[in-house]
């Protein structure tokens, strides 16, 4: 690393929670790291920083593909209905009743039919 000239800031930002996995919600900075931060050198600062940044990118990725998986599920049911029917596959008893109707033809054949 290059001669540092001053202290390396620390990246918190007041928001001082945890999620789920321990790393707080404001700087991304695991517990390990915000207690050890005043102790840490200026190059392991650096590395804490840098973990940070590539949690906060991780995180950025999880909640679009999140939105995006979202946005396929909202998708309207008749789509899913059409799109069952057309692979053959039985629609789920979920699914709102689809409008289809049989024909409105009166002459059906029943000569196959034995009684």
């Amino acid at each position: 690393m290059q001669l540092e000239f001053f202290d390396v800031p620390s990246p918190c930002i007041g928001i001082c929670q945890a999620d789920e996995k321990g790393n707080c919600l404001g700087c991304l900075r695991s517990r390990n790291e915000r207690q050890t931060w005043k102790d840490a050198s200026n190059d392991d600062k650096q590395k804490i920083i840098k973990r940070c940044i590539q949690r906060k990118k991780r995180k950025a990725k999880l909640i679009d593909d999140a939105q995006a998986l979202n946005k396929e599920l909202a998708k309207p049911s008749e789509k899913i209905i059409e799109s069952n029917l057309e692979k053959n596959m039985q629609p789920s008893l979920l699914d709102p009743v689809s409008k289809a109707t049989l024909s409105q033809s009166d002459d059906m054949d029943f000569g196959d039919f034995e009684l």
